[in-house]
């Protein structure tokens, strides 16, 4: 958990993750919620250790959607062969990103938490395998698509009764996968118009010279 490279796999959206002291890591984060996104760079800073068992962690971030900040507590504890993680805090957010709504930023923080979790488990097992067979590839973090599912599915669980969840769901993966494709589709189209101008608008001076 304290190995950036673990970290920088297992944070949705992070482009960069490095140490710049001892407990002290700097971040660069790609973060979406809602209609608002944009790139947060920001520090994370961990502190009053208990090695195995706890550790606080301080997060501060801004960009041009607004500012995070946050703190709270990871702790570890044996349950037979296995190791629970349990995890508390408190957030605040502002600019932009404070105007989309109390319930689309829990769900949002949520997702990115449960997310985390569940690669971290990925890690520790890509590790385990890698060391038994002399090869650890570490895995991907989860993609803007899996972190915009993992949002969806959130909001389900907390607004939709159990037996409707699974059918509502696909409804909505299906929408989201849409819509992140037509987006794709239209940034590669309109990178290729731009591309298109641009030579036309070159032959021409090219023949003016002449």
């Amino acid at each position: 958990m304290l190995d950036p490279e673990v970290l920088a796999h297992t944070l949705p959206g992070v482009q960069n993750l490095e140490k710049v002291a001892d407990n002290e890591y700097r971040a660069t984060m790609k973060i979406r919620i809602g209609p608002v996104q944009g790139i947060f760079s920001g520090s994370v800073k961990l502190s009053d250790f208990n090695p195995p068992e706890s550790c606080h962690i301080l997060v501060d971030g801004k960009g041009a959607p607004g500012f995070v900040k946050g703190e709270g507590d990871l702790k570890l504890s044996e349950d037979g062969g296995s190791t629970i993680l349990s995890y508390g805090g408190d957030a605040q957010v502002g600019g932009r990103l404070a105007s989309v709504g109390q319930r689309l930023i829990e769900s949002s923080t949520q997702a990115l938490i449960r997310q985390s979790l569940e690669s971290l488990d990925s890690q520790i097992e890509a590790r385990m395998r890698g060391e038994e067979e002399g090869d650890v590839t570490p895995v991907a973090p989860p993609s803007e698509l899996e972190f915009a599912a993992g949002v969806t599915r959130k909001m389900l669980e907390d607004m939709v009764p159990v037996g409707q969840r699974r059918d509502l769901f696909r409804v909505a993966l299906t929408i989201i996968t849409l819509l992140f494709l037509v987006r794709t589709i239209g940034n590669w189209w309109m990178n290729r118009l731009a591309n298109r101008v641009a030579d036309e608008l070159e032959e021409r001076q090219r023949r003016r010279a002449f």
